[in-house]
């Protein structure tokens, strides 16, 4: 008769194990999945129908023919390049200030107490709280040729003339780094907020003095929250309309200016259609081209 060994029974009980794990956990991403299609439904009709609409839109005419003039348009046109150079450049310089200006601004409120982080936040969040019309508006009455801080400045006899403040670049830059600067804020205090204190504590047991430990340990930890934050100013000032239009002044067009005038003035919801399309198109290759160069999975923790 022939014996049978521990290893023997173990052999089949553990590949039996195997498997329970293994439907266990196919059972549990089946149920997940259950739990998510509602919402992904409703992201796949409010998402990609419009959009999958608009591509539809964009290889029409205004006769309805099939034509693909819409997009030959943007690279034959000058106006429509110098329109999407401007809308590009506006996005960059604006993003830029924000972090230039932003970064400090989240570091000081993560450096307070909870109770003067919490009054200082108020006046991050004030602007949140007043219509984005009236803001625009209200730099306009400041930077206008006769406004406030011209007739202060003249007045002071710091110039002799007033400033082109306004209906330019410079006026279209700081309304939209105004509005925008709390959307980078935001995100960024909440990452430097969960920074453990212990590990800029361990740099300096370890003889890194407070600046080195602020760019070795510090910095790259807040780094998440400074991407999430730059991602969200970029993508929002390529769609910009009202704060480029009334600073502005007409001598500054975006791209969502000109699609407002191809639906409204022309009728052209093809043109129009393909100036969201390829707005879209290069808003994603510029993303991707950012997480290809600065590895963003791994800034945020996947490996």
């Amino acid at each position: 008769m022939t014996a049978i060994t521990t290893d023997q029974v173990a052999v089949p009980a553990s590949r039996e194990n195997a498997e329970g794990l293994t439907l266990d956990a196919k059972r549990e991403r089946y149920g997940v999945l259950s739990l998510c299609s509602p919402s992904m439904l409703l992201i796949l009709l409010i998402l990609f129908v419009p959009v999958g609409w608009l591509m539809w839109l964009s290889f029409f005419d205004v006769q309805n023919n099939w034509t693909l003039e819409n997009y030959a348009r943007m690279f034959g046109s000058k106006s429509y390049i110098k329109t999407f150079r401007t809308t590009f450049e506006i996005s960059f310089v604006v993003t830029g200030i924000c972090i230039l200006m932003g970064y400090p601004l989240a570091y000081l409120l993560s450096q307070l107490g909870k109770r003067a982080a919490g009054i200082c936040m108020i006046f991050v969040l004030l602007p949140f709280w007043t219509s984005l019309l009236v803001r625009t508006y209200a730099w306009l009455v400041l930077l206008q040729r006769r406004g406030v801080i011209n007739g202060w400045l003249l007045d002071m006899g710091i110039i002799d003339e007033p400033l082109r403040l306004v209906h330019n670049f410079t006026g279209t830059v700081i309304g939209m780094v105004q509005i925008l600067l709390p959307f980078l804020v935001l995100p960024l205090y909440a990452a430097m907020k969960s920074i453990d204190r212990d590990f800029l504590k361990a740099a300096a047991n370890l003889g890194a003095s407070p600046i080195n430990a602020f760019w070795r340990v510090f910095f790259p930890l807040s780094l998440p929250g400074l991407f999430a934050g730059v991602v969200l100013v970029f993508v929002l000032c390529l769609g910009f309309y009202v704060t480029p239009a009334l600073l502005g002044g007409g001598k500054i067009h975006m791209w969502a200016m000109r699609i407002e005038t191809s639906i409204n003035l022309y009728a052209n919801w093809g043109a129009a259609s393909a100036l969201g399309v390829v707005l879209l198109i290069v808003t994603l290759g510029i993303l991707y081209g950012l997480n290809k160069l600065f590895r963003l999975d791994k800034v945020f923790g996947n490996n």
